[in-house]
């Protein structure tokens, strides 16, 4: 039987942080995480959760500071879970991740890139223009919440703004909660997703019971008010219907302006625009493509990469698992006269991926989910292709497939670093290259 929990206060040395932006102590033989907590900091903290191995606890006191400790912007810091790392410099976050990259790529997949790049940097807040936000109608509190989950994920933030969301979403969170409390079911929405373009912006309301015409006249005319196309969605992915009369497309622009591309409320977009546009430059400057030169862009989407990489001249196939999503792509490419090659296939199975056969390419774009490219890595005909640019939402998937790159496949990982396209946050955004 568990022993009861102790919540007497402690004091304890931070010796290092955990994935989840968490400082880690030792008091005895339990190890402690804690959150809000730096190494190097002597702190007294309480546990509010227990575990087998570990146990979890917060930070009553900073009795000594770490240099590297910073004021946090955000007024719901360690409170709300959207982004943990406010606290730190934020130049000391770039190093800890690029340092995690580099280690996870030597320790993972027994490779160290030749050479470093140095890190990718955009805007620290109001970058995010994508996120989905949990609405809870709260009796004790009288009111609807708006918001990311708390750091233990049982309860919804009480938020009244957030810094780091793009501002037509980030400012208006609580006026949403007082929108939903006028209605006539406020427990009926339980989800906002929300999504920015350059010149516009749509939020989907999840609702589980039925809307009333006023409740919906309600929600389409704060919308109208606060420029934000509203959306329905009763049930799957495949309700999710309009009720703004405006509520067409949204569009982001590449390329200072030459490619617009659209893109609906619920499609995969990278959610920092900034970000994404240097990100784009220094794929295309690290793949150092011919004119003429052929290039197959995997996960290719909406075309992000796609559409860039055929504007300057190069014969590019655009691959895809999800129709929906090449439909759309090919719609942007043909709005810009650009011709591509484009084709769907599940590039998680083998079976799909043989039969694509040899591409007959030069060069790869990798842009894969979390999950990696595992399957592309290790059966994908790749018998003339030269160079690989891997753009990775997780260091350990990158690690695994790069020590298949290099130790099967007969490559060089000759350069690899860390693109900061979510600030404040313990998620790490990376690009590689490799060379034959």
């Amino acid at each position: 039987m568990r022993n009861a929990l102790d919540t007497t206060p402690f004091e304890l040395a931070i010796h290092d942080l955990d994935d989840d932006g968490r400082g880690v102590g030792r008091l005895g033989d339990r190890v402690i995480f804690v959150k809000g907590a730096l190494p190097g900091e002597r702190i007294m903290a309480k546990r509010f959760r227990q575990h087998r191995r570990f146990d979890e606890a917060e930070v009553l006191e900073v009795l000594e500071a770490a240099p590297e400790r910073t004021e946090p912007r955000c007024a719901h810091f360690n409170v709300c879970s959207g982004c943990t790392l406010q606290h730190l410099a934020p130049a000391v976050q770039l190093e800890r991740k690029q340092a995690g990259l580099i280690e996870q790529l030597k320790r993972i997949g027994g490779v160290s890139p030749e050479r470093v790049l140095p890190p990718l940097t955009g805007p620290a807040f109001g970058y995010r223009r994508r996120a989905r936000l949990s609405v809870k109608r709260v009796d004790k509190k009288n009111k609807t919440l708006v918001g990311f989950r708390e750091g233990d994920g049982r309860f919804v933030a009480d938020l009244s703004q957030c810094p780091v969301l793009v501002p037509v979403f980030g400012e208006r969170l609580a006026s949403l909660g007082q929108l939903v409390d006028r209605l006539s079911r406020p427990t009926a929405i339980v989800q906002a997703e929300v999504a920015a373009g350059d010149d516009g912006a749509a939020m989907i309301l999840r609702h589980f019971d039925p809307l009333s015409d006023k409740d919906k006249a309600k929600l389409q005319a704060w919308g109208a008010e606060h420029g934000i196309a509203i959306w329905l969605q009763a049930g799957g992915p495949d309700s999710v219907t309009p009720l703004s009369p405006d509520a067409g497309p949204l569009r982001y622009t590449l390329d200072e302006g030459a490619l617009s591309l659209a893109f609906g409320p619920q499609d995969f977009v990278q959610v920092n625009a900034e970000l994404n546009r240097k990100m784009i430059a220094l794929a295309l400057e690290l793949l150092d493509l011919k004119p003429g030169e052929r290039i197959a862009d995997l996960f290719c989407g909406l075309g992000n990469f796609t559409l860039p990489l055929a504007r300057r001249g190069a014969e590019v196939i655009g691959i895809e698992g999800d129709a929906g999503l090449i439909e759309r792509a090919r719609a942007n490419a043909s709005a810009h006269g650009l011709a591509i090659d484009w084709r769907v296939a599940n590039l998680f199975d083998a079976g799909q991926l043989a039969a694509l056969g040899d591409l007959g390419v030069s060069a790869l774009l990798l842009d894969p989910p979390r999950a990696g490219a595992a399957e592309v890595v290790s059966t994908l005909p790749l018998d003339g292709v030269e160079r690989i640019v891997y753009v990775s939402c997780h260091p350990g998937t990158l690690a695994r497939d790069a020590g298949t790159l290099v130790r099967e496949r007969g490559y060089r990982l000759v350069a690899a670093g860390v693109m900061d396209m979510f600030p404040h946050t313990s998620h790490v955004e990376s690009i590689a290259l490799f060379q034959r």
